[in-house]
């Protein structure tokens, strides 16, 4: 690939994006339009030491286009909103299905290769089991308006005959690691347990609220962000290499679902601390959108041809705690 060819990243100040913006840096890659929200002043740490060619703000960036023309090579559509306790669907639809519309149309229409974020908040209650097949997202019925606007993308992206000339849609499962200081209650649980084990040494986690779960043992799909971007960065490289990679949906997990009590004694771990662990309620408002079980079956991103090994849980998070929340870093 040319070190040299002009990337684009959306939602490049958030979590993912701005840890996929270090990893193209290290790659030789500082030709960057970086996209996103630029006021949240949290997010600017984020990008700190990072090289790039151009920031624009998000709800500018299709005229910015249309005055600068410029010659883009690759589109990483990152940026979304992600925050599943946002009820109003028109938020979601604006950022996540209509915007990604847009991105979508500019990449047909100038031959631009993009993959974009979609999330496993699509599967909603599993039913239907975690393939990623493309028959699937026409029967899932997620549980938020955040799965709802993905899913909505997705059929949208599986029916479109203008495509561009190449695109993936990831299906991000619960993913966590650095450059997550800033999203609040949407952070991962690792960060929430770390902070928690700072203040008073106890992690507080939800009780179940299903007889077929114990408390604890509520199960997700845990997937470490470095390995995340890696399988970005990938796909990018398996387009100029010309290897191929069918267009479609793919889903990005580990393959393997461990419980938040694993979770919390990985943190406790990686602070050399024994777990204590106290179960609260779970808030009436997400209850009955909550996910007991995710697992991606990643057999179809293996047939494509990725190798590479997941960080294990307790090695993933015992690096984000040892190595960014203890020590402060940013990745």
């Amino acid at each position: 690939m040319d070190k040299n060819m002009s990337i684009v990243v959306t939602g490049a100040a958030g979590f993912i994006g701005s840890c996929l913006v270090g990893y193209l840096n290290e790659h030789g890659f500082n030709n960057l339009i970086l996209v996103d929200d630029f006021s949240r002043e949290d997010k600017t740490p984020n990008l700190d030491g990072k090289k790039w060619t151009s920031e624009v703000e998000r709800e500018q960036f299709f005229d910015w286009l249309k005055e600068h023309k410029p010659g883009i090579d690759f589109i990483f559509h990152i940026g979304a909103r992600t925050d599943t306790t946002e009820f109003d669907y028109s938020v979601h639809e604006h950022l996540n299905v209509e915007y990604s519309k847009k991105i979508w149309e500019y990449c047909t229409a100038n031959n631009v290769p993009v993959v974009y974020a979609s999330s496993a908040a699509t599967y909603g209650n599993g039913e239907f089991g975690y393939d990623d097949d493309h028959e699937l997202p026409y029967k899932l019925q997620p549980l938020n308006a955040y799965g709802i606007s993905k899913n909505e993308f997705d059929k949208w992206a599986l029916k479109e005959t203008k495509q561009p000339p190449f695109w993936a849609g990831l299906k991000f499962f619960n993913v966590y690691g650095p450059n997550e200081y800033h999203k609040g209650r949407m952070a991962s649980v690792i960060f929430h347990s770390y902070k928690q084990i700072g203040s008073n040494g106890v992690v507080k986690l939800f009780k179940s609220h299903r007889p077929d779960f114990k408390d604890g043992q509520q199960l997700r799909d845990f997937v470490y962000v470095k390995d995340v971007i890696n399988v970005c960065y990938w796909l990018m490289e398996q387009f100029y290499a010309q290897h191929k990679v069918d267009n479609g949906l793919y889903n990005l997990g580990t393959g393997k679902a461990r419980s938040f009590e694993d979770l919390v004694n990985a943190t406790f771990a990686g602070i050399d601390r024994h777990s204590k662990i106290e179960y609260i309620d779970m808030p009436e408002d997400i209850r009955d959108k909550y996910q007991y079980f995710t697992e991606a079956n990643m057999s179809k991103l293996q047939k494509a041809g990725y190798s590479a090994p997941f960080y294990s849980l307790e090695d993933g998070v015992d690096d984000y705690v040892r190595n960014y929340l203890s020590a402060g870093e940013y990745y």
